[in-house]
């Protein structure tokens, strides 16, 4: 006889498997993680650099001509940057580390640095070699774009993760 006060009704309850059994359920998502980190650090920068590129172009085009002629090739840089910035909003299904890491790298950081003392976001152009992608990159850095983009990168992450743990709960 059980000392419990609840002893003889022992047979009435199911025993409950220990928690670290759940947990070893679960799958593992090491290889999610890795895909979707790998693709926010090198399609991110990528995509960026397309936005910036065909932006200026756009920008250089219409201010140049004073009319509303488009530059096809701008067009596609930009069509590509949006395209290649929707997939790393898209690998945030597999994990959220994507979207969070390329927007806190190539976004947040440089952009609350460049707002915060100008002289970092120049010095932080200045490391990419001298062409028409840095100077967008320069013009998207100081209008804001590149940590508007990068706050909605980590949104993006942010929003998977918390939909992927009420799914899972």
């Amino acid at each position: 006889m059980s000392t419990h006060r609840y002893g003889e009704y022992e047979d009435d309850y199911e025993d409950y498997d220990d928690t670290t059994e759940a947990l070893d359920e679960r799958p593992r998502r090491g290889v999610a993680h890795l895909v979707s980190a790998l693709g926010g650090l090198l399609l991110t920068p990528v995509a960026l650099g397309l936005l910036s590129w065909g932006g200026l172009r756009q920008q250089q085009l219409i201010q140049a001509t004073l009319s509303t002629n488009r530059d096809p090739l701008g067009i596609a840089l930009l069509a590509g940057g949006a395209i290649l910035l929707l997939v790393v909003a898209a690998l945030g299904a597999l994990s959220a580390v994507g979207p969070i890491l390329g927007g806190l790298i190539y976004g947040v950081l440089p952009g609350v640095a460049a707002m915060a003392v100008p002289d970092w976001g120049f010095r932080l152009v200045n490391l990419m070699p001298k062409s028409d992608i840095a100077y967008g990159v320069m013009d998207f850095l100081f209008i804001g774009g590149l940590l508007g983009v990068g706050f909605l990168l980590v949104g993006s992450g942010l929003a998977n993760a918390l939909v992927r743990r009420r799914r899972e709960a």
